[in-house]
């Protein structure tokens, strides 16, 4: 008698775990999906005389959209630019800063020390709402909200 109602509880979770297999949407991807990537508008850091401005203020993605952001820095102050929970939930194709290609795995932190530019090629992996900020300048308002959906 147990045995039966062991089988008829294992064939009901069975049952139950191929039922809401089968009501989850599957994910749809046709091909690569880091290439064409949507272009962002550019982020400048230090819009301002003083340096401490930023524009845009926000940025709205999806995840597994492919971007490109270039970054580019007044000159006017020292940029560290960092976005610890942003950095862990994208996937990183590669960072384009001079005549070089950096591609790596993860981004810890971008660093202008003078005027000048990078571009980097992600994907976001994981919904949430992200800031990227110069470290140090925070509370002065160099910082960028990041929302993906």
């Amino acid at each position: 008698m147990m045995r039966k109602t062991a089988k008829r509880f294992q064939a009901a979770l069975f049952g139950l775990a191929a039922a809401s297999l089968l009501a989850v949407p599957s994910a749809q991807a046709d091909g690569y999906l880091a290439t064409q990537p949507e272009e962002l508008e550019d982020l400048v850091l230090g819009t301002d005389m003083i340096g401490f401005n930023v524009s845009p203020k926000e940025y709205n993605l999806r995840t597994g959209q492919a971007y490109s952001l270039k970054i580019k820095a007044s000159g006017y102050q020292e940029y560290a630019l960092v976005a610890p929970e942003f950095f862990d939930y994208i996937w990183l194709r590669k960072v384009e800063a001079g005549d070089m290609e950096i591609k790596a795995n993860s981004i810890y932190e971008l660093e202008f020390e003078d005027e000048s530019e990078a571009e980097i090629f992600f994907v976001p992996i994981r919904p949430g709402t992200y800031q990227m900020y110069a470290r140090g300048l925070l509370e002065k308002g160099t910082v960028v909200t990041i929302h993906v959906k």
